[in-house]
């Protein structure tokens, strides 16, 4: 029997020890969403799943640095559709782009996510690309943490295509 992707994600990037948390929080759980994006395998069952998320029309994939790059690397390769590979920060030297790879003025990008939780990033690089002429009204992440960011991604006229819920993963820890 296989095991399902939700199960195959958990097993591979959840951890038990002593961790502190962004928030200064002590926990005996974490989970390190760069080990599934490591894991060759499980990253190609996600970006095999990922392709049905993306919304008809859309002409460029845009991987926000850095859990978002080889998310948006690989579904790219499933799906055909050009990447372009957005900076936290537009580089202040040579070409001085915030969004390298395909050009994304005039055209209609989807944001490509690992994982959101308060949709900070996500709503900042949003309007960088919104500023430089691309037409953002999607976002797809493998692993929608909390209902917030997608609440305050809403506000902002973003849609959310999330491939998985935090619970379903956390649900998934008792298969087989």
């Amino acid at each position: 029997m296989t095991r399902s992707l939700e199960k195959q994600i958990y097993d591979t990037a959840h951890l038990s020890d002593t961790f502190t948390l962004r928030s200064g929080q002590i926990s005996n759980e974490y989970f390190d969403k760069y080990l599934f994006e490591a894991n060759p395998g499980v990253l190609h069952d996600i970006a095999v799943q990922l392709v049905s998320l993306i919304p008809d029309g859309t002409e460029v994939l845009a991987g926000l640095e850095m859990g978002g790059i080889p998310v948006v690397t690989a579904l790219s390769l499933q799906s055909g559709v050009p990447v372009a590979f957005v900076r936290k920060k537009a580089k202040e030297y040579g070409t001085c782009k915030l969004a390298e790879g395909a050009s994304i003025s005039g055209r209609r990008v989807c944001v490509v996510e690992d994982v959101i939780t308060t949709g900070g990033q996500v709503i900042m690089s949003t309007q960088e690309l919104r500023e430089a002429g691309a037409i953002v009204e999607d976002v797809i992440c493998v692993i929608e943490r909390n209902p917030e960011g997608r609440r305050k991604l809403e506000e902002i006229g973003v849609r959310v295509h999330a491939l998985f819920k935090m619970e379903e993963l956390l649900n998934a820890r008792g298969e087989g």
